[in-house]
């Protein structure tokens, strides 16, 4: 379900994402396509279209999210919360390879988050190393 986000709660979201998803860091500048404001907590889960449960997210990683709210941590088969971008340090849930190229789940959040999300998905691996060899991608820890 969507709903309208006015203009200024939408700049407020853009400005404070820098161009980057807010879960797999791709800029939108790079991806080339239109990144949306994500409903952290969904709509229909009580989430509210206000600052602070809207973040930027690239297109596949919100379409993987959907409505979800917790997701199977690979290492333990538990199941966990999503990472919480307004709430929670990406560094603290995730780090990047020695390559830069791959995201690591440190935690049962980023591991989950991270599977769900399709957030190592080949296409973007590859796309990561390309931007890494031209001095565009960045991987901060």
């Amino acid at each position: 379900m969507s709903q309208h986000i006015p203009a200024t709660l939408r700049q407020q979201v853009l400005g404070q994402a820098g161009g980057l998803c807010a879960y797999c860091r791709s800029a939108e500048a790079l991806l080339g396509v239109t990144f949306e404001i994500d409903h952290i907590v969904p709509l229909s889960a009580g989430g509210g279209t206000t600052a602070d449960n809207l973040c930027l997210s690239c297109p596949t990683c919100n379409r993987q999210k959907g409505i979800r709210q917790t997701a199977s941590d690979p290492a333990s088969g538990e199941e966990t919360p999503l990472f919480h971008p307004l709430a929670q340090t990406w560094g603290d849930h995730f780090t990047w390879s020695d390559d830069g190229a791959t995201v690591i789940g440190l935690t049962p959040v980023g591991r989950a988050t991270t599977a769900l999300l399709r957030m190592n998905r080949p296409v973007l691996v590859q796309m990561r190393r390309y931007w890494l060899a031209l001095g565009l991608h960045h991987p901060t820890r």
